[in-house]
């Protein structure tokens, strides 16, 4: 057996990591003294590990108060998403640092939910809002944002105890009732800051951009390879 057939094996698992894996969003740090500070995101959308284009939407949000244990933010979202597609924003989400114990908020998207799972190989997430009364962060009902159309509101992050900073990262949309992208009717979105006013980190934003982790396993394994032809060429030379 030639070495690269040993080796195909481990290029099609790596592969498959990579393409299977959705990649983080970024992420945005806060205080006390950032309140008026507004930070801008723009969403893809992806369902069973493929980008769909012209599937989009933006967020702005904007701190408006820190008080004791609570952080409120005033948030306007809009489905940007264009022709010949249509779709209809259903919640969004993000996952909090330290971890949420409560949480509510106003306006187009007035429901709440907490460690719940979002689709399209996301899972869980912290907390999300949404436009209906259901269980889950996955959607349901028929109310959001349809193509085009702006929802702007409030919610409020409670902890456990008062804070000197909090981080807000992975910030996802949910797409349905989407038409003109085939049998997709529904997907998921992740964010990317756009412009912001706090502390930002910048992880790989969207899912077609492989994890680091996964970028190290591939290249030790051509290491390998490399290696293991040097071996076998040793005894000929000698």
């Amino acid at each position: 057996m030639s070495i690269m057939r040993k080796f195909t094996p481990i290029v099609a698992a790596v592969s498959l990591s990579l393409s299977a894996t959705p990649a983080m969003a970024d992420a945005i740090t806060l205080g006390s003294g950032d309140v008026g500070t507004s930070f801008s995101l723009n969403f893809n959308g992806f369902a069973d590990g493929t980008v769909i284009n012209n599937l989009a939407a933006m967020a702005t949000f904007t701190l408006q108060a820190v008080t004791g244990s609570s952080y409120t933010f005033a948030y306007t979202i809009t489905n940007s998403t264009g022709s010949p597609l249509t779709s209809r924003v259903s919640s969004f989400g993000f996952n909090t640092d330290p971890n949420i114990s409560s949480a509510s908020s106003t306006g187009a998207f007035s429901y709440t939910t907490l460690n719940s799972s979002y689709p399209n190989g996301i899972g869980a997430i912290d907390v999300c809002f949404k436009d209906a009364k259901t269980g889950a962060c996955s959607g349901g009902g028929s109310g959001g944002l349809t193509t085009g159309q702006t929802g702007t509101g409030t919610f409020t992050l409670n902890f456990s105890q008062p804070l000197s900073e909090l981080t807000l990262s992975d910030f996802f949309v949910r797409y349905q009732s989407i038409t003109g992208a085939g049998n997709v009717t529904s997907a998921s979105g992740a964010g990317t800051l756009t412009s912001s006013g706090g502390s930002t980190s910048t992880s790989s934003g969207g899912t077609s951009v492989p994890e680091p982790g996964m970028l190290g396993l591939f290249g030790a394994a051509l290491i390998g390879v490399g290696l293991m032809r040097r071996r076998r060429k040793a005894p000929l030379a000698a």
